[in-house]
C-alpha cells in the first residue's frame, strides 16, 4: 500500500487578502484528485494550511511570539478566534471531500500537539491508516508551548515533515502552491520566471514571501521542510495546486510539470 501526504497551502484555498474568504473550487478540484488517489489504492493523508482564516487575526496579536502580557487579555480572544476559524476552513474542506464521497476525520492540533517547530511534541499514530478509512486531516493551529511563551503556532508544513519521517509507507509528500507551477528561480509574477524541475537545499531559488500575510514562513519554509522529508521519502514535489491532476503523475510514474525536491 503507498501512503500519499498532501499538503493544500493556505494560499492556494483561500484568498489571503480577504479575510475569511474561500477558494471554493480550488478545494473542490483537489476533493475529485483525493477521490481518484483513493480509488486507485493510495492511502491519503491530508494537512491544510491557513491562508486568510488565520494569519491576518494571528499576526495582528503576534500569536507565533506567544504570550505578551501586555497584551494578554487581547492574545487569548485572538487565539480563540482563530481556532474557531481554522475550524471553520477545515470544513469546507471536509464537505468538498464528502460531495466526492471521500469520507474524513478532523485531528486537530490543539487536541494532540504541545510546542512548535519540528520538535513538536504528539502522538502521529492516528494518521496511519488503511486506505478504506476515513482520510485524516490536520491543519496549521494555535497549540500550547511547555515554556514561558504558553502557547505558539505550529504549522502545517512542520507537521508535514513529521509525518513524512514516522508514518510508513509513505511513498510521495506533495505540497500544493497557489500561485506557481514549483519553486522559481524569481517570484513568479516577474516576467520571464523559470521553474526549477529539481532543487536540492544547498540551492538557492526566489523567496516571494509576504510577511505581512503569512506568520509561518511563506515558501522558504516550504521548500526547507520538504528538503527534510526527502531525507525518507522518495517522491517529495511542489506542485501548482490549480492542476491538482499532477499528482497522479506523481505516483503513478513520478513525473509531473513542478519541482521534485531532493534529498
Amino acid at each position: 500500500m503507498a501512503r500519499v501526504i498532501v499538503k493544500l497551502g493556505g494560499g492556494l484555498i483561500t484568498d489571503k487578502s480577504e479575510y475569511k474568504q474561500v477558494r471554493l473550487d480550488r478545494v473542490d478540484a483537489v476533493s475529485a484528485v483525493i477521490r481518484e488517489l483513493r480509488n486507485c489504492g493510495h492511502s491519503v493523508i491530508i494537512v491544510h494550511g491557513a491562508g486568510s482564516f488565520g494569519h491576518l487575526e494571528a499576526r495582528k496579536w503576534r500569536l507565533s511570539e506567544g504570550f505578551d502580557s501586555e497584551i494578554s487579555e487581547e492574545q487569548e480572544l485572538a487565539v480563540t478566534r482563530v481556532r474557531s476559524d481554522m475550524d471553520d476552513l477545515n470544513e469546507y474542506v471536509i464537505e468538498s471531500l464528502r460531495s466526492y464521497g471521500v469520507e474524513s476525520e478532523v485531528l486537530p492540533p490543539r487536541y494532540w500537539a504541545t510546542g512548535i517547530g519540528v520538535d513538536f511534541q504528539g502522538d502521529l499514530g492516528s494518521f496511519s491508516r488503511d486506505p478504506t478509512e476515513p482520510v485524516p486531516i490536520t491543519f496549521g493551529d494555535v497549540v500550547a508551548t511547555h515554556d514561558h511563551t504558553r502557547f505558539g503556532i505550529l504549522s502545517g508544513d512542520h507537521i508535514m515533515v513529521r509525518l513524512g519521517k514516522e508514518i510508513p509507507d509513505v511513498s510521495a509528500c506533495i505540497f500544493l502552491l497557489g500561485d506557481a507551477d514549483g519553486l522559481m528561480d524569481r517570484p513568479p509574477d516577474e516576467p520571464g520566471a523559470k521553474l526549477l524541475k529539481t532543487w536540492g537545499v544547498d540551492e538557492d531559488f526566489s523567496d516571494s514571501h509576504n510577511s505581512e500575510v503569512d506568520v509561518t514562513g511563506g515558501i522558504l519554509l516550504k521548500a526547507k521542510c520538504a528538503s527534510l522529508i526527502a531525507r525518507s521519502v522518495e517522491h517529495v514535489w511542489l506542485l501548482n495546486g490549480t492542476t491538482p491532476e499532477r499528482m497522479l503523475g506523481v505516483v503513478s510514474s513520478g513525473q509531473a510539470i513542478g519541482t521534485r525536491v531532493l534529498r
